[in-house]
C-alpha cells in the first residue's frame, strides 16, 4: 500500500514539473549589435575576441551577466559602420529575439579621422575634419541609419531595441596628459560634433520606433581629465582612446541599458 501511495505521489510531482505553468523562467535573448562602443573598445581586454575586440568588461557582456535569465549573442565588433549591420550582425537577430541594444554611426562619420586630426600635439586640421564630419552627419548619416535600423526591426519584429550614444570628446578642463594635447577651442569643436551626432542619432530612434538613450548627461563629470573617467584619452593603445573605459561601461553604458530593459 505505502509503495502504491508513493509511486501515486512521484507521478503527481512529475506531472507538475512538466506542466507548462511549472516551466523554468523564460530566458531573454539578448543580441548586442553594434561597433567598439558596445564591443568593448577602452577595457583593455579584447578577452573574448581580439579579432572585434569582445571584452568581458564591455557592457552587453555585463549587463547579461547580472541581469537574471539573459542569454547572450555578442555581435557587435570594432569598426563596424551601419552597412556592417545590414549585411552582417543582423543576420543574427530572429523573431524569438526578445532584446537589441546598439551604438552605431560613430564610424559612418569618421570617428577616427576625428581622433587623428584634433588631437595631439601634431593636429594641423581640426576644424577641416570636424566640418567634414559634421556634413556626413546632415547628409549622409540619417539615411544610413534609416537602413539599419530597418533591418534590426526586420530581423527582430517582437523586440525590444535600445540605441545608445556616444558621449563628449571633452569636459570642463583639457589640461591633463590624458587629454592629449587637445586645446579648449578644438574640446568646443569635438563636443559639438558629438552633440550633432547625438540629436541625429535620437531623431532617426525616434522616427523607427525604438528606445534612445544619450549617454552625454551620464557622461558628464567623467571626462577623460576626471578622477574617475568614465571616456579613456591618451593611451599607449591607440585601439582604447577615446573609447568608454570599464567605469564607463559599468556605470555609464550598462546603467543606461538597464533603466530600459529592466
Amino acid at each position: 500500500m505505502f509503495g502504491k501511495v508513493l509511486a501515486s505521489a512521484v507521478a503527481v510531482t512529475a506531472a507538475v514539473a512538466l506542466a507548462p505553468g511549472a516551466s523554468a523562467a523564460e530566458v531573454d535573448e539578448y543580441v548586442a549589435l553594434g561597433d567598439s562602443y558596445s564591443s568593448g573598445n577602452g577595457t583593455y581586454a579584447a578577452n573574448l575576441d581580439p579579432f572585434c575586440y569582445k571584452s568581458t568588461y564591455a557592457y552587453p557582456y555585463l549587463v547579461s551577466k547580472a541581469r537574471p535569465n539573459t542569454q547572450l549573442n555578442f555581435q557587435a565588433c570594432q569598426g563596424a559602420k551601419t552597412d556592417n549591420i545590414i549585411s552582417g550582425q543582423s543576420r543574427a537577430l530572429t523573431a524569438s529575439t526578445d532584446l537589441v541594444s546598439i551604438t552605431i554611426g560613430g564610424n559612418d562619420i569618421g570617428f577616427a579621422d576625428l581622433i587623428f586630426g584634433c588631437a595631439g600635439n601634431n593636429s594641423t586640421n581640426c576644424q577641416g575634419t570636424v566640418d567634414e564630419a559634421n556634413r556626413k552627419i546632415r547628409e549622409e548619416l540619417p539615411a544610413k541609419l534609416d537602413r539599419a535600423y530597418a533591418a534590426i526591426r526586420a530581423g527582430a519584429p517582437n523586440a525590444r531595441i535600445v540605441v545608445l550614444g556616444y558621449g563628449r570628446f571633452a569636459g570642463s578642463t583639457v589640461s591633463c596628459a590624458a587629454a592629449n594635447g587637445i586645446t579648449a577651442d578644438e574640446a568646443v569643436l569635438l563636443n559639438g560634433v558629438a552633440d550633432n551626432l547625438d540629436a541625429a542619432i535620437a531623431g532617426r530612434v525616434a522616427a523607427a520606433g525604438f528606445t534612445y538613450k544619450s549617454s552625454i548627461a551620464r557622461f558628464t563629470g567623467h571626462d577623460v581629465c576626471a578622477a574617475d573617467p568614465y571616456l579613456n584619452g591618451k593611451s599607449w593603445s591607440v585601439a582604447d582612446m577615446y573609447h568608454p573605459t570599464r567605469s564607463g561601461h559599468a556605470n555609464g553604458l550598462a546603467y543606461l541599458l538597464r533603466q530600459v530593459i529592466g
